[in-house]
């Protein structure tokens, strides 16, 4: 992770200034409130600010006046309840914002998601950091032969070191001439009198996909969820996935109950189709199915068959 003296400071600062409140916080977010999770070998996540807890969901469905009027038995029943049946509103009661610093071939992933505020670093309006993503070599792998957009066979030997010295010198080569285009300090103050420099916003056009970005990413936790149950699956692509994973250590301190929900019926659980429930139902019968009479795809049955771990 990659955080100036000035940066580290500022977020020691923000957590040493404490509030009195009347609202409800989560206090194992609350220890980790406003500091840098490492993500990748510079990028982070951080929590800014937060609103809602698992009672603000347990009380927006209840429409209750206070936060809840059952034990807390019954509201974690409820909220298994709502999130099982797939009940979404009370759920986007609750939001969050990250300050996320990130590549931006992996932002282009992720503003895939357009169920987010978003305020990106404006590169028009500043000049970007001489930060690139680099990934370790055991993220370094051939094109997959059987996903068209997923990895195969993890690269070795000489071509591995190649393709990680061409990702180092590339990036170099580019952010030096991005430097000298642009003519100009990070003060403003022009490195060469003598020349006018390019614009930012056209200077930027050099850069690889490898630079980091960051941004302010504030959403609802019911798209939350939906996010993450994307981007945090095995098949996800492995850098977008890391910050996953770190944001799915945040709902855990956030919202437990609901997390733990999440991670039965969604990470956990599964979905079947028609058909798909009557071939399993017509093998607890005890019932020989085959792949032709099953009225699935060959992928959907090699999928289902996956699921209930049968050869």
């Amino acid at each position: 992770m990659s955080l100036t003296p000035d940066q580290q400071a500022e977020i020691e600062e923000a957590r040493n200034e404490t509030r009195q409140t009347l609202r409800p916080v989560a206090p194992a977010l609350e220890e980790v409130l406003y500091q840098a999770i490492p993500v990748l070998d510079r990028g982070f996540v951080r929590v800014v600010d937060y609103m809602g807890d698992d009672a603000a969901v347990v009380q927006s469905a209840r429409v209750s006046y206070g936060r809840g009027t059952k034990s807390l038995r019954n509201d974690e029943g409820l909220l298994r309840y709502l999130l099982r049946h797939r009940h979404t509103t009370p759920f986007e009661m609750c939001e969050i914002k990250f300050h996320v610093k990130l590549p931006i071939f992996v932002a282009r992933q992720w503003i895939r998601h357009r169920t987010a505020n978003v305020n990106e670093y404006s590169a028009r309006y500043s000049i970007l950091d001489r930060e690139f993503y680099t990934p370790a070599p055991e993220h370094l792998a051939a094109q997959s032969t059987a996903n068209r957009q997923g990895r195969g066979d993890v690269l070795e030997g000489e071509e591995a070191t190649e393709v990680l010295a061409w990702l180092r010198d590339d990036a170099e080569q580019a952010f030096g001439h991005y430097e000298t285009m642009l003519n100009e300090t990070p003060d403003g103050q022009p490195r060469d009198p003598n020349r006018q420099g390019l614009a930012r916003e056209l200077a930027r056009m050099t850069l690889p996909l490898s630079t980091y970005t960051q941004w302010y990413w504030k959403i609802d936790l019911h798209n939350l969820l939906h996010f993450l149950s994307l981007r945090a699956d095995s098949h996800a692509q492995y850098e977008i996935r890391a910050y996953a994973d770190a944001m799915l250590d945040v709902v855990r301190r956030w919202v437990p109950i609901t997390y733990q929900a999440f991670q039965d019926y969604a990470v956990g659980g599964a979905q079947l189709s028609a058909a798909g429930l009557s071939v399993v139902k017509r093998l607890l019968a005890g019932e020989t199915v085959e792949q032709a009479d099953s009225g699935l795809s060959p992928r959907e049955w090699r999928e289902l068959m996956a699921l209930l771990e049968r050869d």
